[in-house]
């Protein structure tokens, strides 16, 4: 009776409550709750920490192009330093998001910071024989950095989401979205208030000392929580649930097809709208505000960062209260609605720099209100703790594609068909976002990831798997403290 009792209190069904409470029961005996409390909350203060260096590394080249293109106006290729980053995240975001499985959060989260770090120094030091070799070692030096930065991805926020799973279920999303997408998207106005500090410090000349101190810049905040990522310690969700023998990838597939169908292809057109709406805004509003000094054009887009950041918090308050499904559709659109009026307005709505700044910063909002947060905390929750990072992975890899399509697409389009179908472009993405996200993004209700996890667990040992999960203090065989209804539900499924 006292149990029924409890399980109608917490709102889990029976089989839910009954995987809850067999995880309780077997409490770490190497790590005292305490000291796995307050590694929890270092996790998560580091990772919203570093990943403001993310954001800032991201939207650096915002300004740093248009000096670039300045100072450089024959030789320097926006396209190429800009792509660098990018490619660098993708394989660092599949490569990270596997070593975050294989070899813990720990492990990954120092590597991917250190990356950062060499690639910023060598950013800082571009230099060579030739201009053209200077920008040959920036684009490399961009590609590590990228690495770091698409490596933090995964493994920043996997460690975040287990971390504040384990300290407020309840309040896990709206938690994770504030360590996350809010410091990536405040990296976007980071980066251009310190452009502007050391612009105006220049007395807006020496360009090349700017873009080398902004540079260096970067490679200050990762280093600042560099002591406590050292000190941390893997989640019990990962030493209770990391698979690192025979991992049944075929498995995996049958299991999560649906939602890798959904976070990727969502990631996907969210990157080809935001990445370079984000990367050439600079360049956008430079060529329309009527004094196009940099200090002039920096000081609109600074504007424009501040305006994209509400929808940040406004998604931070739907999640629970709508759904996180419910929310990224409404988040895409965002982009039919304002891609429509500034496309379809674009002549007139430019003569008015005021208004299309509050449009255009309208359309990015919506974009962090929806998939800018949803996508992370989706991907983050959807997948088992053995196979969470690599998933994880794979849909922000396919996320920064897309961005790298949209990059190398954008001058063309605009070459080719006008500025206006830039943002005709991206209301076609918001409507194609909605159907993909309807038909293959999974509604997550917030539920204990511990139940997510003793679910797949079951699936795999009722297709035959009997390998180990875990490690040494919470290792457990395959079947091991499976409930017995779990496990018929999993055989049911077959």
């Amino acid at each position: 009776m006292e149990t029924q009792l409890n399980e109608k209190e917490s709102g889990l069904q029976p089989s839910e409550a009954q995987i809850v409470s067999s995880v309780e029961a077997d409490p770490s005996p190497e790590v005292s709750q305490k000291k796995q409390s307050m590694s929890n909350l270092f996790t998560i203060f580091c990772s919203g920490f570093a990943l403001i260096s993310d954001g800032y590394q991201n939207n650096l080249m915002t300004m740093v192009n248009v000096l670039l293109d300045k100072e450089y106006p024959t030789e320097y290729n926006s396209t190429r330093v800009s792509n660098a980053l990018l490619i660098g995240e993708i394989i660092g975001q599949i490569t990270i998001g596997l070593t975050c499985d294989y070899m813990g959060r720990k492990a990954a989260i120092v590597f991917t910071t250190l990356m950062i770090v060499i690639g910023g120094i060598l950013a800082t030091a571009s230099n060579g024989a030739t201009i053209k070799d200077m920008f040959w070692m920036m684009t490399v030096a961009r590609g590590i950095v990228g690495f770091g930065t698409g490596g933090e991805y995964p493994a920043s926020s996997t460690s975040a989401s287990e971390a504040a799973n384990e300290l407020t279920p309840k309040q896990r999303g709206p938690m994770f979205i504030m360590v996350t997408n809010l410091p990536l998207s405040f990296g976007g106005p980071f980066a251009i208030i310190v452009f502007l500090i050391v612009l105006s410090a220049c007395h807006q000349s020496h360009y090349s000392t700017v873009w080398r101190v902004c540079f260096g810049i970067g490679c200050i905040w990762p280093l600042t929580v560099f002591y406590f990522r050292i000190r941390m310690l893997n989640s019990t969700l990962y030493r209770r649930g990391a698979i690192k023998k025979r991992v049944p990838y075929l498995l995996v597939i049958r299991y999560y097809w649906k939602s890798l169908i959904g976070t990727c292809g969502a990631w996907f057109l969210y990157d080809f709208v935001t990445f370079p709406n984000s990367v050439f805004s600079g360049t956008i509003i430079s060529s329309i505000v009527k004094d196009s000094s940099i200090m002039k054009t920096g000081e609109w887009q600074l504007l424009l960062g501040i305006i994209s950041l509400p929808g940040v918090f406004i998604g931070a308050m739907l999640c629970n209260r709508l759904g996180r499904k419910n929310v990224m559709m409404l988040g895409f659109s965002g982009y039919l609605v304002f891609g429509l009026i500034i496309g379809c307005s674009y002549d007139k709505i430019t003569k008015i720099l005021p208004l299309f700044v509050i449009f255009y910063g309208l359309m990015q909002s919506s974009g962090n209100l929806g998939p800018g947060n949803m996508l992370g905390l989706l991907s983050s929750e959807s997948y088992a703790t053995g196979v969470r990072g690599t998933c994880y992975g794979i849909s922000a890899a396919l996320g920064k594609t897309g961005a790298a399509v949209g990059t190398q697409a954008f001058t063309p389009i605009e070459d080719n068909l006008g500025k206006r179908w830039t943002f005709i472009i991206a209301a076609i993405c918001g409507v194609v976002g909605i159907l993909v996200t309807y038909f293959f993004v999974p509604e997550i209700s917030g539920e204990d990831l511990r139940i997510r996890d003793e679910q797949f667990r079951a699936y795999l040992v009722a297709n035959g798997w009997d390998g180990e999960m875990g490690e040494d203090d919470l290792r457990a065989i395959a079947d091991q403290g499976i409930p017995p209804a779990t496990l018929e539900e999993a055989e049911h499924k077959l």
